[in-house]
């Protein structure tokens, strides 16, 4: 199963590449590099951890 690439920052709606920066929890919830900071890498929707998002080479 592979993840869903979020194309857009959950908290500020910034557009997110699939080779770009971004942080997600276990559930998916995807989140730009400025967020993940604000919020000390804490996923506002669940309580869970924010990680780098695994990137993908541009198609």
């Amino acid at each position: 199963m592979a993840l869903e690439m979020r194309e857009t920052c959950e908290r500020c709606e910034v557009s997110l590449t699939a080779d770009g920066p971004a942080s997600i929890c276990s559930y998916e919830c995807t989140f730009c590099a400025d967020c993940t900071e604000a919020m000390a890498a804490n996923c506002p929707n669940c309580g869970g951890e924010l990680v780098a998002r695994p990137r993908r080479k541009a198609a």
